[in-house]
């Protein structure tokens, strides 16, 4: 495996299981819009993408539907869509093993940044982060392709090959490989598998115990682990 120094992270699906949050406020968005969708399981597609994307695509809403939906969406989330959200279990054991071992650790989200910064801090994760960026209120830089490039102009001192984008949806691998770094992609959030391998990662894992073997090697996962 290639010798990464920064690491980049989704936040949804990747960090944590944000299905609740995003659901309901996608679910109450659509009401306000005069849609009736009975099922939350049905808007799981819309966690990873940007919004913007996800109304267009699913329920045919042009430009100026979709920002009226997002701003419906947006009503519900900062009250509380954004804290109905599970951190993945050992997590934290991960991002602290990686900051340890001296990697940089950076998320990397299609989430407006304010909205991001919040959760992290909610999972009180901001320690493991020297950054977190993500997309503007305003719509721009949403693409993982723009996030991911904007990152890569804040870390001009290092390589291409220094970095890796772990993400849970194509998005994610196709925003790495547009801008010339290696992705792993992880099948225990919200992309199916046949999407993860469709999108050609270099690396795929199915649980997070993989992901610290992959990053830390297991001999490394296996000793920290007993130290803990």
């Amino acid at each position: 495996m290639a010798e990464y120094k920064v690491i980049l992270f989704d936040l949804d699906g990747t960090l944590s299981d944000p299905k609740e949050g995003i659901t309901k406020s996608v679910q109450f968005a659509l009401e306000n819009m005069d849609i009736v969708e009975p099922s939350i399981d049905r808007l799981e597609t819309f966690i990873g993408p940007p919004l913007q994307v996800s109304f267009a695509e699913y329920y045919g809403l042009d430009g100026i539907e979709s920002k009226r939906a997002i701003g419906f969406y947006r009503e519900r989330f900062k009250e509380k869509g954004m804290f109905e959200n599970v951190l993945y279990p050992d997590i934290s054991l991960l991002l602290e093993a990686l900051k340890e071992r001296g990697f940089v650790l950076v998320v990397a989200t299609s989430k407006p940044t304010v909205f991001a910064e919040q959760i992290i801090k909610y999972f009180e994760l901001e320690k493991y982060f020297q950054l977190i960026v993500g997309s503007n209120l305003d719509g721009t830089r949403s693409s993982k392709t723009e996030i991911i490039q904007y990152i890569l102009d804040k870390y001009t001192d290092f390589n291409r090959s220094d970095f890796v984008m772990i993400g849970d949806r194509k998005h994610d691998i196709i925003g790495a490989k547009n801008t010339g770094i290696h992705s792993i992609g992880v099948t225990y959030g919200y992309g199916s598998q046949e999407e993860i391998r469709d999108a050609e990662p270099n690396y795929i894992v199915s649980s997070i115990d993989d992901l610290m073997g992959l990053l830390l090697g297991s001999r490394v996962k296996d000793d920290y682990l007993l130290r803990k």
